[in-house]
């Protein structure tokens, strides 16, 4: 009797198993097909730019339910570096990290990245919808290393207002520095004190500037093809003659008195030239929609390509901002959802969506086929400028890899400040920067063999 009650008390259990695996074997399954893969992406844009972010992020997790982006503001860019080496310790770091663009030889050397062509090539993600000028500067040996995203090229921005004031024709910018000179006479303003409240023209004692002058001019900053070919050993622009060039022609300005000096920081400049101190001004295109609003329609504002030192020069610009970099965590899983996120993050939908709200350029060409984006270069004609200069920029205007470039960017500004308080002359601030450049170049190279 007891071998029968428990016969049946198996059987009833194996049939109530079996039952029991039947309907619930769908929701095995897709618990494991159910898995959500979460990334950290570490950048750097406050303000506008960071609520811009969290917004494209919010886009992506709730398009799919596969994978979930957590955003992470990490101070300035050199901040999160710091962060991030630091984190590598434990393996503790982000999955997708926005880097500076002067970061990219140091991040490539570091090994902390998975290059991005790895998984541009297993997924035949077409490149060709991309900015070609922008992939350019991110790639070394024919290989692309992050994406770009928050892309910016340097452009002259002038009061049309005060050119029409002082007689000058507001359809025709400045073409070159000779002409800026020029028109800095007539563009400044002076009270009844004989004190300046108009300056024809400013500019933010910027290592950055320095640069694109040096890429306007067709000419290396450093050895090696611009630190592409191989590493930067030493710089170029004390033999090549271009940084000389710049540093007289910056002190001519200055010793005019036409030149408004507002510092290092390109906030004070913007300040100034909305608040109508200064006429014209360079600035990078990433400000454009700020300035715009800060003015408020105080006046008209043009925009115009950077203009040459020399009437011969035949280069463009390179471009500034930063890019997207997936990290080198050896997960596949992680690899792979964070590509998924970029390729998002420079969809058309969102890049326009990111113009708007920063003033960056899109990555992407296809951005330019919608009609949001064509309402906003209708609403923001000076913007077309920055999109012409570009795509009219040779490929060769790319810029240099060094990785020390932050440090040699505040020897540029240094030696620019003591030039121009006539504490050295600009033959020997070229001879300074480059002879410190140099050495801290050496010094990487040691010890990033």
């Amino acid at each position: 009797m007891k071998k029968k009650v428990i016969s049946v008390l198996i059987l009833t259990t194996l049939v109530t198993t079996l039952l029991s695996g039947c309907s619930t074997g769908k929701s095995t399954k897709t618990n494991s097909e159910n898995k959500v893969t979460e990334i950290v992406f570490w950048h750097s844009m406050g303000g506008v730019g960071g609520e811009a972010i969290d917004k494209m992020v919010g886009n992506f997790n709730s398009s799919q339910s596969k994978i979930k982006v957590t955003a992470q503001y990490q101070g300035t860019y050199d901040d999160a570096i710091n962060k991030m080496k630091s984190s590598q310790q434990g393996n503790a770091g982000p999955d997708v990290m926005q880097l500076y663009d002067i970061g990219t030889r140091w991040m490539i050397d570091s090994g902390y990245a998975a290059p991005i062509q790895k998984l541009i090539d297993a997924d035949k993600f077409d490149t060709s919808t991309l900015e070609p000028n922008l992939l350019e500067y991110y790639t070394v040996n024919n290989k692309l290393y992050s994406m770009p995203f928050n892309s910016s090229t340097p452009i002259l921005y002038y009061n049309k207002t005060a050119f029409k004031d002082a007689g000058l024709d507001p359809e025709k910018p400045p073409k070159t520095f000779d002409e800026i000179k020029e028109m800095s006479k007539k563009l400044t303003k002076k009270d009844a004190s004989n004190k300046i409240t108009q300056y024809g023209y400013s500019m933010a004692i910027y290592g950055w500037f320095f640069e694109q002058l040096m890429v306007k001019q067709g000419q290396l900053y450093a050895n090696n093809e611009n630190g592409r070919k191989d590493k930067a050993a030493a710089v170029e622009f004390d033999k090549n003659g271009a940084g000389l060039k710049i540093f007289k022609v910056w002190k001519e300005l200055y010793d005019s008195g036409n030149f408004g000096n507002f510092g290092r920081k390109t906030s004070d400049t913007q300040n100034a030239f909305i608040a109508g101190n200064t006429a014209m001004m360079i600035d990078s295109t990433s400000v454009l929609n700020s300035v715009l609003k800060g003015i408020g329609g105080k006046f008209e504002v043009g925009t115009a390509f950077l203009p040459k030192l020399n009437e011969s020069d035949k280069g463009g610009v390179s471009i500034g901002g930063g890019s997207l970099w997936i990290m080198d965590k050896k997960d596949d899983g992680k690899q792979k959802a964070s590509w998924e996120f970029i390729k998002f993050m420079v969809s058309p939908e969102q890049q326009v969506y990111w113009n708007k709200n920063t003033g960056y350029f899109p990555v992407t060409k296809k951005a330019y086929d919608l009609p949001e984006m064509k309402e906003q270069l209708k609403q923001y004609p000076q913007f077309q400028t920055a999109i012409d200069q570009l795509h009219q920029s040779p490929l060769e205007s790319r810029g240099a890899l060094l990785g020390i470039f932050p440090e040699a960017r505040q020897t540029i500004e240094t030696n620019i400040e003591s030039m121009i308080s006539n504490k050295m002359t600009p033959e020997q601030a070229v001879e300074n920067s480059a002879k410190s450049i140099n050495s801290a170049i050496e010094k990487y190279n040691k010890t990033n063999k």
